[in-house]
């Protein structure tokens, strides 16, 4: 009885971390570029009281083993790096990649990270930065007389002129593509970190070697479906409940065992 009550209090710890989970994707329905995770679970090691193929007799064997399972566990969260519907916002500094791929961005310290929030703004020297105003690498800086610019789905980056200027190449943008990108480490602020697990990117031109397309003034947006997670939120909470009614249960057989000896 006391194993059953082990048994299913690790139930309740990884559905409560799942729905942990699930609570974050709903928060963030709304977030440009965020990616679902999903809850990933394993059992845990069986106690081994009889095995498989045992002898039974001097020409017969077990066909079955007798092993008890000790209970579950999260193994993982991954992100499901799925497109997400295209917001047309009419603003000429958004972008959106219709495939894969991401894009840099230059931290403070240096470092790279990757993003798929395309919402970029303009630094007080005409810097394409996001809204954390961290600069967009390969670095685009708009000109103080440019009077519009174009972003092509092929990364290129003109600047009409005031004053009959013409057009000006001011840039061309990069975006990075990882073999694994659900082993990408998320750092929050719409951002991700490379790691040995997502293997290191490469940086191609928009609309080659099967990277995605920019779509200026478009936004990509959060990838989460209400319904399904809340449909995951209801078989979460009875999966909880029934791991509680199992830890009842043993307690009710304990408390017998212990009223009738």
């Amino acid at each position: 009885m006391d194993a059953a009550m082990w048994v299913a209090k690790t139930g309740l710890d990884a559905q409560q971390t799942r729905l942990t989970v699930i609570s974050n994707n709903l928060a963030n329905v709304s977030t440009t570029g965020f990616k679902r995770d999903r809850a990933v679970f394993e059992d845990l090691l069986y106690q081994n009281v009889r095995q498989a193929g045992g002898q039974t007799g001097a020409a017969t064997q077990m066909p079955t083993g007798l092993m008890l399972g000790t209970g579950t566990r999260i193994l993982a969260t991954e992100k499901n790096h799925a497109q997400g519907n295209m917001i047309n916002t009419q603003n000429a500094l958004d972008m959106a990649i219709a495939g894969e791929g991401m894009f840099q961005i230059t931290q403070a310290d240096g470092t790279i990270a990757y993003t798929r929030d395309g919402s970029f703004k303009l630094s007080n020297t005409g810097q394409l930065v996001t809204g954390n105003g961290q600069p967009l690498q390969p670095a685009i800086v708009v000109p103080a007389n440019a009077s519009s610019i174009t972003i092509g789905e092929d990364g290129l980056v003109t600047a009409e002129l005031y004053a009959g200027g013409g057009a000006q190449q001011i840039g061309q943008i990069q975006i990075a593509r990882f073999v694994n990108a659900a082993g990408l480490q998320p750092l929050g602020n719409n951002l991700f970190k490379e790691t040995i697990a997502s293997g290191a990117p490469a940086l191609l031109n928009p609309g080659t070697q099967a990277a995605g397309k920019i779509k200026q003034g478009m936004l990509e947006a959060s990838n989460v479906n209400v319904v399904e997670e809340m449909v995951n939120m209801i078989e979460t909470q009875r999966a909880y409940e029934i791991n509680s009614k199992a830890i009842s249960a043993a307690d009710g057989m304990l408390r017998f065992l212990n009223n009738n000896m």
